[in-house]
């Protein structure tokens, strides 16, 4: 079915593997250009998107996967090397919608087969049809997100998903699959107070650039527990992402985001990644391609170097913390990974009905948590998770 969805690379004489030295992506990878790459053994595939019919702002990015790829297959592999394949681009359907669906059964099958999707191009809305492939299951998934903004506008049942709308599509979609949703680095001059306040009341998550940028480190454990990640390229300064019309002068430096991209590509849970809003007719020298393709890099990096090391109580390689709340009703526990030096907290909830047995779950977290309860004070992320299952 894949092969139906996906079609050849366009220049396929710029991509053939001699074009490239030895041992950069460009020669490793196995390219959609004539036959349909094999999935077997893959852990990662590029996807491509060409749409941005709902982004009138941004008419551009429907053209952008192209020159991401031309910068990332000029890379060298790390040592600790993984099987990718690149299937090509999915075309602009005959409506947008049709698009999102065929974004949806890539993401799907893939994730399927255990492989991860990498989505590169077309406009912001298309993280809706990411997000679409977990709505085929029955469990619920955390959604993160690195973006300048929230992109909360309710424009009515019937109107089409946009690039302005499709996060409260998200949110509003039934059955409900969306447990969490945490936005990275948000730009408070960019967001209406009231999105801010909608979130809040969701029991999300909503990160200011500037908390971000004070301490990557704690933005790793929402990586973790994310299970799809979109980033808009907007959320990068002007400076190192020239190549979108709706940038800032402020933003994530190229560094920073690659750095996010990494714990994403860490994370034993994410299992699709998506990079939208790159225009290449606004890329001076092809700056935010290549910032694009070096984030990608680090993805892949982290995923080489994940440590499957989610805890298990009887595990010997992690570490077993208690702490006490004079207020609370419980003991506080955290677990630290003798591996990575990770941390995870259990939360404890009510039994379900029908049982007299409280039921607990382990969250990600970091060190300034485990520091927090220390000083008699309940950590964000445990209130927050506990919250979600009392309302």
């Amino acid at each position: 079915m894949l092969d139906s969805l996906l079609s050849p690379l366009d220049n396929s004489q710029f991509f053939e593997t001699a074009s490239y030295p030895m041992n950069t992506f460009g020669a490793k990878v196995n390219k959609h250009l004539q036959a349909f790459p094999s999935l077997e053994g893959v852990k990662m595939a590029i996807v491509g998107v060409l749409e941005s019919r709902q982004q009138p702002e941004n008419p551009g990015a429907a053209h952008g996967a192209d020159f991401i790829r031309q910068e990332f297959y000029r890379l060298y592999c790390m040592e600790n090397d993984c099987e990718i394949v690149d299937l090509g681009n999915i075309k602009a359907g005959h409506t947008v919608q049709d698009t999102h669906v065929a974004l949806r059964e890539v993401c799907w099958s893939l994730i399927k087969q255990q492989v991860v999707p990498i989505v590169l191009g077309g406009s912001r809305d298309m993280a809706y049809g990411q997000y679409l492939a977990y709505a085929q299951y029955d469990s619920t998934i955390d959604l993160a997100a690195i973006d300048a903004r929230f992109h909360l506008k309710d424009e009515g049942e019937e109107s089409a998903t946009n690039a302005n709308n499709f996060l409260f599509k998200i949110i509003a979609h039934q059955p409900s699959h969306l447990f969490n949703y945490v936005n990275l680095g948000y730009q408070s001059y960019l967001v209406d107070r009231e999105e801010v306040r909608l979130l809040e009341k969701l029991f999300f998550d909503a990160v200011r650039l500037g908390e971000v940028r004070a301490n990557l480190e704690e933005a790793e454990p929402y990586l973790r527990a994310a299970d799809m990640l979109y980033i808009d390229i907007a959320a990068v300064r002007k400076a190192d992402a020239p190549g979108n019309p709706l940038g800032s002068p402020n933003g994530l430096f190229a560094h920073e985001l690659c750095q996010l991209t990494r714990y994403a590509g860490l994370s034993d849970k994410l299992s699709s990644i998506g990079f939208y809003e790159y225009d290449p007719g606004s890329d001076r020298q092809l700056v935010t391609a290549a910032t694009l393709a070096q984030a990608i890099w680090y993805f892949i990096d982290g995923y080489a170097n994940r440590m499957n090391d989610l805890p298990k109580v009887k595990n010997r390689t992690f570490i077993k913390y208690t702490t006490t709340l004079k207020a609370g009703k419980h003991d506080l526990v955290f677990y630290k990974s003798k591996k990575s030096g990770r941390w995870w907290m259990e939360v404890t909830l009510p039994p379900i009905k029908g049982s007299k047995k409280e039921r607990t779950h382990l969250v990600p977290c970091s060190y300034n948590d485990y520091l927090m309860a220390g000083k008699d004070e309940l950590p964000d992320k445990w209130w927050k998770f506990h919250q979600k299952y009392m309302v």
